[in-house]
């Protein structure tokens, strides 16, 4: 059975040349591979339509981590610690969630990832959780640290699909962030929490799969309870295409 296609969103950088590029960190494909998918790159810079028309023929989507959401997004102003913004990567992942969420497309988000989701269906964001986040605890363990350090324990629900995908309701996590979720979008569940508060996963309601985490599992391919957060991605995939093409 052919492997189902994910695609996984880009960022811009600079080549070694000076040339722009579109990349991704290759664990992402990785984690990917080792549960069963077919990874694309999706570039920036599509049009609207293109993006539709990407999306209807994608299994899955996978929102990556990266730079900042243009606080604009989220009706916020400017802030010294806010960087990396790029403004078309917002607006394509913005685009693609709502793709996602009409096509009931299943997906999942990674660190920004969770952040774009939030924000493209309705929430807003702390431009810096250890300003502005009450009793907040140190989230950026970057770049001076192992990418698979494990910073913090999560606090997971019981009746959620996170539980479900990692067997427990615990869990240790890597922590490569200085921004989180302020308000929840409607319509999304807050489904694991740090020891501070701060929301570390949220799910959509009523979707197949709609996930997104606040670290990086992809980073943590030698746990089992991470692999097994992708293989459950992979799965609702997989359920998700065989279904379309009985309709």
């Amino acid at each position: 059975m052919p492997a189902p296609i994910i695609g996984l969103t880009t960022y811009r950088s600079l080549s070694p040349y000076g040339y722009q590029t579109l990349s991704l960190t290759e664990a992402y494909i990785q984690a990917l591979t080792r549960a069963g998918a077919c990874p694309v790159l999706v570039p920036l810079g599509l049009s609207e339509s293109a993006l539709a028309e990407l999306a209807d023929r994608l299994d899955g989507l996978l929102f990556t981590g990266g730079g900042d959401v243009h606080p604009e997004r989220y009706g916020s102003g400017t802030h010294p610690k806010v960087s990396h913004v790029d403004e078309d990567r917002d607006r394509v992942e913005v685009q693609l969630v709502h793709q996602a969420v009409a096509k009931e497309l299943p997906f999942i988000g990674i660190c920004r990832g969770l952040q774009v989701i939030n924000v493209a269906l309705g929430g807003s964001l702390y431009e810096d959780i250890l300003e502005q986040h009450p009793g907040a605890q140190k989230h950026d363990y970057f770049p001076n640290y192992p990418r698979d350090y494990l910073a913090h324990p999560v606090q997971i629900k019981p009746d959620s699909l996170l539980a479900q995908a990692l067997g427990g309701e615990t869990a240790l996590v890597n922590s490569l962030h200085h921004q989180g979720i302020r308000r929840l979008a409607a319509g999304l569940k807050a489904t694991a929490f740090a020891p501070d508060g701060v929301i570390e996963a949220i799910e959509l309601a009523g979707h197949p799969f709609g996930l997104a985490v606040q670290w990086h599992p992809e980073w943590l391919g030698e746990h089992l309870a991470m692999r097994a957060l992708f293989t459950a991605f992979i799965r609702a995939a997989m359920a998700g295409r065989n279904s379309k093409n009985s309709n």
